[in-house]
This record gives structure tokens, sequence and C-alpha cells, in this order.
């Protein structure tokens, strides 16, 4: 078992700063690292003069000297495979918040919606299957926390499913790394889902978009950008111009980080796609002038199109992976394109065909 020594570093104006030396090194399982040294952030005067400064020493070192008890039970805890019920005392709320800054942005927005319902306060002893599951009536009533849909509606089922579930893996993680006593998510259930139709734009309706004036030039050509390359607003937003690279096949390609999933991606546009963009610069944004209220003038440039379907920025990117699939792209190709985690993201708009399902229909005839 590792033994816990209290050690004094001399520093500046006559101080010794004071930390805990673990030997040999123990596994943390909170923060997944292996821990040398604990730095109290507590300090006591290197050679006292004064009646006043020996007894400061003397109470810091008494409480330093129960805090290295403290940790040498902790680790014994955790070497002989005892609970350390310290822990149930810890904050659940920064520990969510701490393994979200490591995930995409879902897990952020989860962790806000947790810290709404409990206040922002939530220690690890109050995390229950009666607190979890008064966690998922709240996702489903609430209404959204970001300020442009405030106050607005609900949550959809699918998006308060898609937190719920990682608030789960949360409290799975916190079990495996000793802060809850039992494995709560083994006592909850998933949130069920509902099937949804995603809007696109047919290849004729793209044609006459295209062809019909929009108020702001910007949005147009972010729009049908969009179209040809499958790339969300976000990241279309903050696209460079020192993103755009040259493939080894010589024709251009984009070398992004797309901000949902924060991971690297490197997508084919054609020659087409980027004559949307405007003249070629070494740096800059691509779409510098484009702002996210622009996206309200989408509908009156629609329908002076001629299309009367509800169609979001977000619908571009549908009628991306839309057309390609009608177009006999392969379902893996599609994936690559879009920048997806999974197929089964992709195998949607393959059932959004109904082009190929009628080929499919006919294939088989007696005539």
């Amino acid at each position: 078992m590792s033994t816990v020594h209290l050690r004094k570093r001399k520093g500046k104006n006559g101080h010794s700063f004071l930390a805990l030396e673990f030997y040999p090194p123990y596994f943390d399982p909170k923060t997944r690292k292996t821990i040398r040294y604990e730095f109290l952030h507590m300090s006591v005067y290197t050679n006292p003069e004064t009646p006043d400064q020996r007894r400061y020493n003397a109470d810091v070192m008494r409480v330093a000297e129960a805090i290295r008890c403290k940790r040498t039970v902790s680790i014994a805890n955790l070497e002989y495979g005892f609970f350390d019920k310290a822990r149930l005392n810890e904050d659940f709320v920064k520990y969510f918040q701490d393994i979200s800054k490591s995930k995409n942005q879902h897990w952020r927005i989860s962790c806000r919606y947790f810290e709404t319902f409990v206040h922002g306060k939530c220690k690890c002893k109050d995390v229950t299957v009666r607190l979890a599951e008064d966690f998922r009536d709240f996702l489903l009533t609430t209404k959204s926390i970001h300020r442009i849909h405030k106050n607005v509606k609900p949550l959809h089922p699918n998006t308060a499913a898609k937190y719920y579930c990682l608030f789960r893996t949360a409290l799975r993680l916190a079990y495996r790394d000793g802060m809850l006593k039992e494995n709560v998510n083994e006592f909850l259930d998933y949130l069920p889902t509902k099937s949804t139709t995603r809007e696109f734009l047919t290849l004729d309706e793209v044609k006459r978009l295209n062809a019909t004036p929009c108020m702001y030039d910007v949005l147009k050509n972010a729009a049908m950008f969009s179209i040809f390359t499958g790339l969300r607003f976000s990241d279309i937003r903050k696209l460079d111009w020192e993103d755009v690279k040259v493939a080894p096949d010589g024709k251009p390609c984009l070398s992004i980080e797309i901000q949902k999933t924060r991971e690297k991606a490197v997508i084919f546009v054609s020659d087409e796609a980027l004559s949307y963009c405007g003249e070629r610069r070494d740096r800059g944004l691509v779409f510098p002038f484009l702002r996210e209220s622009m996206t309200k003038m989408l509908t009156p440039w629609l329908q002076s199109a001629g299309i009367s379907k509800h169609i979001t920025f977000h619908c571009f990117r549908h009628t991306n992976a839309t057309l390609l699939a009608s177009m006999g792209v392969d379902i893996y190709t599609v994936k690559d394109q879009l920048a997806h985690s999974h197929v089964k993201t992709t195998e949607i708009y393959a059932k959004l065909v109904d082009s190929r399902k009628r080929i499919a229909s006919e294939m088989i005839s007696l005539k």
C-alpha cells in the first residue's frame, strides 16, 4: 500500500509550502492519473521567530497532518476494495462538468440542464434513483436553455432522450470512479425516441432556389455551399481559407475540425461548390459576414422560389445527404462525406429516398 508523507518545500519570503508525497504513486480512478504529489496550498514559516508564528505553524501542521491521515485511509479503502465514504460529500455537479469538458457539446448541454435542475448544488450522496427519475421528468417538460429558443417550447422527446442518455453515462462513470456507492444507472430505463421526418429539397427545388435572389447574398452562398458539401452552419461560419487544401488527386478539399464532435475531418469539395465562396484569399473567414440572425430570411427566400416546405439551414445538410443517396452513392461514402461517427446515422437518409425504393419494387417481374 502507498505510504503518505508530509513534505515541506522552501519558498520565498521566509515561507515553506506543504505537500503530500505518495510512495509508491497511486492511481486515482477519478482523474485517471497516477498521483505522486499533492500540493496542499498551505504554508508555514520556515524559521518562526515569534510565539505567534510558532503557534501558527503548529496549527497549520495539525491540519496538514489530519489531511495526511485522511489520504492514507482513502488510499487504503481504494487498494483493499472498500468504498471511500468521504467521496459521498464531493460535488457531483463539478464531477459532471469535469468529464463533460473532454466530450462534445451535447455532454456540456446535458450537464447544464442537470445544473439547472439541481440549482447548481448536488453532492454524490444526493444522487439516487429518485433524483435521476425526477431529472428525466424535468427533461421531458423543461424548455430550451438556449437564449434564442428560451421560453418557446419544451425539448423534443428525442433531444431529451439524448441528454438523459449522457446523464446516465455520467452516472456509470461516477460509479466506476468510486464517486457513487451503488450503480444507480442499472435501475434506470432509456427514454423512448420518436421517428422524425427530415425535410430536404429535391434537385429541381435546389435549382429554383439557386435562381432566386436572396436578401443576403452571403446567406444564399452559404446555403448553396452547404447543399454541395453537407456542412453545418456552425462549421461554415468558422470555415477559414487556410482550411481549404489540395487533396492527393490535385482537387480541392476541406481539412477542418467538426465543431459538433471536435473531430478532424477531410471533406472533398468540387470547384462548383467553391465558386460560392467568392475570391480565394490566403487566410481569413470564407464567409466573414455570415450571421445566425440572417437565417430568419430563409423562409421569405424559399417562398420566393415557390417552396412551401419548412426548411431550416440544417435541412441543406439533409438535402446533400439525400441527393447523394438518390444518385446511387454508397452509404459509407455519404457517411465519410458528412463526417458521421456511425453509419446508422447516415442510413436515415437512405430511407428518405423513394426513387430507389421504386426501382427495387420493380426489379422482380414475370413479364
